[in-house]
C-alpha cells in the first residue's frame, strides 16, 4: 500500500548524507588523529599563512591561492613549474597592462582575484574584436595562437593568478614591475635571433 500512495518512498526513507557533517575533502585516514589536533592544525595554517615568492615546483604543493594572488606584489611571480603546468601570481597597476602575447603551445586559464579589468583577444594582433569587462571571482580562458590582453581599468592594483600548459616563463621567474619583464623578453629575444 505504501508503494502505491507514494511509489518513490525509498527516496524518503534513506538517510541522507549531511553535507555539513564533514568537510568536502573529508579523508577518514587524516581525521583519525585526534580531532582537536586536527581542526588546530587546519586552523593554525590558514592563519598564519605567508607565501614566500619563490619557484615551489615540482615538487607536490598546496597553497590558498587566493591568499597568494591578493599578497603578492610583484607583476609577476611564478609560484609553481611542472613539466606540463606552469601557475603565476600577478599585479597589475592601475592604468597598466599585461601586454599584448600569444601563446602558440597551449591554452591558458587567468583568474581575477581583485580589480577591475579589460579582456582582448583576438586572431592577430591588430584584431581583438573579442572584449569584455573583468572583475572580481572573473575567469579568463584563452585559447592556444590568440592574441590576448588585461588592461586593470580600476583604481586598484589588478590581482590574478594564471595557469600556463606548458609553462610559459623560467623556473623561478620574478618580475618586480612591468619593466623588469620586459628587459627579459629583450634579452630573450637577443638569444633567439642568435641561435
Amino acid at each position: 500500500m505504501n508503494s502505491v500512495s507514494n511509489p518513490y518512498s525509498y527516496w524518503f526513507n534513506q538517510q541522507m548524507y549531511n553535507m555539513y557533517q564533514y568537510p568536502f575533502w573529508f579523508n577518514p585516514q587524516i581525521y583519525s588523529m585526534h580531532q582537536s589536533q586536527f581542526w588546530s592544525n587546519i586552523g593554525a595554517c590558514s592563519q598564519h599563512f605567508n607565501i614566500q615568492r619563490k619557484d615551489y615546483g615540482p615538487d607536490p604543493f598546496v597553497v590558498n591561492i587566493e591568499d597568494a594572488s591578493i599578497q603578492n606584489k610583484t607583476f609577476r611571480t611564478v609560484l609553481w613549474t611542472g613539466e606540463n603546468l606552469q601557475i603565476t601570481l600577478m599585479s597589475i597597476e592601475p592604468g597598466d597592462d599585461i601586454g599584448l602575447e600569444v601563446h602558440q603551445e597551449g591554452d591558458q586559464f587567468i583568474r581575477i582575484k581583485s580589480g577591475q579589468g579589460l579582456v582582448q583577444m583576438g586572431d592577430s594582433k591588430d584584431n581583438l574584436d573579442f572584449q569584455r569587462a573583468v572583475y572580481d571571482d572573473s575567469a579568463i580562458l584563452i585559447p592556444a595562437g590568440k592574441w590576448h590582453n588585461i588592461t586593470n581599468v580600476g583604481t586598484q592594483p589588478l590581482k590574478l593568478y594564471a595557469i600556463y600548459g606548458p609553462p610559459e616563463h623560467p623556473y623561478n621567474t620574478i618580475h618586480q614591475t612591468k619593466a623588469d619583464s620586459e628587459a627579459d623578453e629583450k634579452v630573450d629575444e637577443k638569444v633567439d635571433e642568435n641561435y
